[in-house]
């Protein structure tokens, strides 16, 4: 097994950036959902509403990357905007229809149920195959994408796994919500992921991995269980 593809994800629910290598710590990979869009109630803009989230579909227009004079965002039209400044929040307020601004993360924390997603290539397969749906890893949002012979494998996985240099831990099957029907990430047509995982497998498809040992992983990397 190997990495085939990583992906990060500067500004949560926005679109990511495709990496070669990245630097992974105790919180994750290095900038991922290090910022987020919050409103005056110190909700986060997702694509769902819980007690931390609020829906706000029109974030998913938008994308984020890491440059050397910060995250540039960029959104309908091709206008781009640096977070930070004032411009950006006010262009964001627009779009939403409500008053943002991107912040990083303090008192309200950025991911969901874990820091690091993964998925096989045979279990995309398998969705696409079984469940007639447009299962691109994007619609998904996952950090790593790995090269499998068997669909699920990578959610009977034990014990550590070793991926560059960094150790991992797996963490428990990702729940999915109706993000990943949406059009978004460069994924320009919807689909209906959510529903056939409902009936197949319990909404559940990906892991999340615990950072066991910090360091540095690339695309091409064996990865090793342990």
């Amino acid at each position: 097994m190997h990495v085939t593809t990583l992906r990060r994800y500067p500004v949560k629910s926005m679109g990511g950036e495709p990496l070669e290598s990245v630097a992974v710590g105790q919180r994750g990979l290095e900038g991922d959902r290090a910022y987020a869009v919050r409103d005056a109630d110190s909700r986060l803009a997702s694509g769902k509403n819980t007690q931390r989230l609020v829906r706000r579909d029109g974030v998913f227009e938008f994308r984020a990357r890491t440059e050397a004079l910060g995250v540039v965002v960029t959104g309908p039209g091709g206008r781009h905007g640096l977070v930070g400044e004032p411009e950006l929040d006010a262009w964001l307020s627009d779009r939403l229809a409500a008053p943002v601004a991107v912040a990083s993360e303090t008192d309200l924390p950025h991911f969901d149920d874990g820091a690091v997603s993964l998925i096989g290539t045979a279990t995309l397969e398998w969705c696409a195959r079984e469940l007639g749906v447009d299962a691109d890893a994007r619609r998904l949002r996952t950090n790593i994408v790995v090269a499998t012979s068997e669909p699920f494998e990578e959610e009977a996985w034990t014990g550590q796994v070793r991926i560059g240099d960094v150790v991992f831990r797996p963490a428990g099957r990702v729940k999915r919500c109706r993000t990943i029907d949406l059009a978004q990430d460069g994924v320009d047509t919807t689909t209906r992921w959510l529903k056939a995982l409902g009936a197949e497998r319990d909404m559940r498809v990906a892991i999340y991995l615990d950072v066991v040992a910090p360091g540095e992983i690339a695309v091409g990397d064996s990865v090793e269980l342990l």
